[in-house]
């Protein structure tokens, strides 16, 4: 499964990308707004430090704005992805910026029918949000093994990208339930490699190596 950090923070990206842990990255208008920084500036940038996948999201909910919004997005970098919400005027674009070779994740998928919708319109990504279903007592996990089934059942290309991921906990769900990437803040990919067990392990392993009075260096 790939990991993509949802964060527009870049020096989260860099650090990520230095230690091999990030395939892409996921934004949107609200995480740009926590920046505090240019919208357009910030994509550059970390498109310029991850040469994965990166998603920039258009801003307006009618299909000509979105059009045009999309244009400019993908003309910034090479390796930007076109982020649509799902609505009709959302599915309406992708397919539009499909058939021109233009990459889309459509974002806001909260039920099988939507993904389908999806992917029948070529996105090359389909983002649901599990922890927000996970607020309203829903499964967001069941949402990916259903998305997952019917992919698999037509062949469809289209790459399940799970987002809204809160706890440690869904980055194991969603791997289990067949997910192709999860979009994780970062705090949650550094909490990934906690485990009590582990400190406890390596606090006695240095507890007896400090005991021998020995050196490696």
């Amino acid at each position: 499964m790939q990991f993509f950090a949802d964060t527009a923070e870049i020096e989260d990206i860099k650090k990520l990308h230095a230690m091999g842990l990030l395939d892409g990255i996921t934004t949107n208008p609200s995480l740009i707004a926590k920046s505090g920084r240019q919208f357009k500036e910030v994509i550059k940038e970390i498109c310029g430090v991850v040469p994965g996948p990166v998603s920039a999201e258009v801003a307006s909910v009618d299909y000509d704005t979105m059009m045009a919004e999309a244009h400019v997005l993908a003309k910034l970098a090479s390796n930007v992805v076109v982020k649509v919400p799902l609505t009709v005027d959302g599915l309406r674009a992708c397919k539009a910026l499909s058939n021109e070779g233009i990459k889309t994740n459509v974002t806001l998928c909260f039920s099988p029918n939507q993904a389908l919708l999806a992917a029948k319109c070529g996105a090359t990504y389909i983002s649901p949000f599990l922890g927000r279903l996970d607020d309203i007592n829903l499964d967001g996990v069941e949402l990916i093994e259903q998305i997952r089934t019917i992919y698999d059942n037509y062949d469809y290309t289209t790459q399940i990208l799970a987002a809204s991921i809160r706890t440690p906990n869904h980055v194991t769900q969603v791997a289990l339930a067949g997910s192709d990437v999860a979009t994780i803040p970062p705090a949650v990919i550094y909490k990934l490699a906690d485990h009590p067990l582990t400190k406890a392990g390596l606090d006695a392993f240095v507890k007896d190596w400090k005991a021998t009075g020995q050196s490696i260096l």
